[in-house]
């Protein structure tokens, strides 16, 4: 399959994971953020504007709205994804990092990791990824509360996670994995984190419009993490 975008270390892919994932050879980490089903996607962060003036950080705006940025109209986060494509998904690394965990049967984990969003509103105070690390379960704060997020980072998707949430998931993987897949990409995170590591990543997504968002980030330069 010709992919849609490839450099050194970052391949993307625009097409489903059922199709793709099958043709790919195992990775060291499987590290995603499926969709939860939770209609994230179906205009809801639309309706989180709120009265600037209510909040403590309104300071000098007091009284305007916080318009919620519009990420358009669509039914990937309908449902989540079957039980038996997760497997498949889970046994092509020999770890994995599964973000909405909770959302699904997976097995009993010591290495539960727990991601701080320090959110108000009605946002979830936290999101657990399952991972079979073999680790204790670890917590980390990155603020990422609406508008308000910490080093003020672009987001370009309503579940997209943070590039230093994502450098901890792998940092935290044994055995220094060199290569990883994303099939649930969205607007490939997990390639940047990758990609500022100088690992290799395969990204899959089927939404185009987030495949050239993942092209157009891969061709910026990144910070070497690595270093």
């Amino acid at each position: 399959m010709t992919p849609y975008y490839a450099d050194a270390h970052v391949t993307i892919y625009h097409g489903d994971c059922l199709e793709i994932l099958p043709t790919l050879e195992p990775v060291d980490l499987i590290l995603t953020d499926p969709p939860y089903g939770i209609g994230e996607a179906n205009g809801k962060n639309k309706g989180r504007s709120k009265p600037f003036g209510s909040r403590k950080d309104a300071k000098n705006t007091r009284g305007k709205e916080i318009a919620a940025r519009d990420y358009g109209v669509s039914q990937w986060d309908a449902s989540p994804i079957d039980w038996p494509l997760m497997q498949d998904v889970i046994t092509k690394g020999k770890y994995a990092c599964i973000f909405g965990g909770n959302y699904y049967p997976v097995p009993p984990s010591s290495a539960w990791l727990v991601w701080d969003k320090e959110n108000s509103g009605d946002f979830a105070d936290c999101e657990l990824a399952w991972t079979n690390y073999g680790s204790a379960v670890r917590i980390k704060r990155h603020m990422w509360n609406g508008m308000l997020r910490k080093g003020n980072e672009k987001r370009f998707h309503p579940t997209q996670k943070p590039l230093d949430v994502m450098l901890w998931c792998i940092e935290l993987c044994p055995g220094d994995p060199k290569t990883i897949l994303d099939p649930f990409a969205g607007s490939c995170t997990t390639g940047v984190a990758a990609k500022s590591l100088g690992r290799k990543c395969i990204c899959i997504e089927r939404e185009e419009k987030y495949c050239e968002i993942g092209a157009k980030r891969m061709r910026q330069e990144y910070f070497d993490f690595s270093a």
